[in-house]
């Protein structure tokens, strides 16, 4: 099984759920990184659970196919998409570009 593993900075209790562009403060030199924006709350998990299923609906995945693999009680995460499709990389790039 292969894998697809990036940084997202997610922004809870958003007005508008969005997913696109590079997070304000990722530097030119650093990997990007993706802004997602979602309504739900930091409480209980319910903010990373919509940053999930936001980056599945973005990229047309399964909500199975996308999980938070690092800072579940952060801000700034590692996603890892299971089973990524061969362009997953010109779709990512797509929304890093929004």
């Amino acid at each position: 099984m292969t894998s697809f593993r990036a940084a997202i900075h997610v922004r809870p209790g958003s007005r508008h759920e969005a997913v696109g562009g590079r997070a304000a403060g990722s530097r030119p030199d650093d990997a990007p990184v993706l802004d997602v924006r979602v309504r739900a709350r930091p409480v209980d998990g319910a903010a990373t659970a919509a940053a999930e299923r936001a980056i599945a609906d973005a990229l047309g995945l399964r909500p199975r196919q996308v999980r938070v693999v690092r800072g579940a009680t952060t801000r700034n995460k590692l996603v890892e998409i299971s089973d990524p499709p061969a362009d997953l990389a010109r779709r990512w790039d797509e929304l890093l570009d929004r």
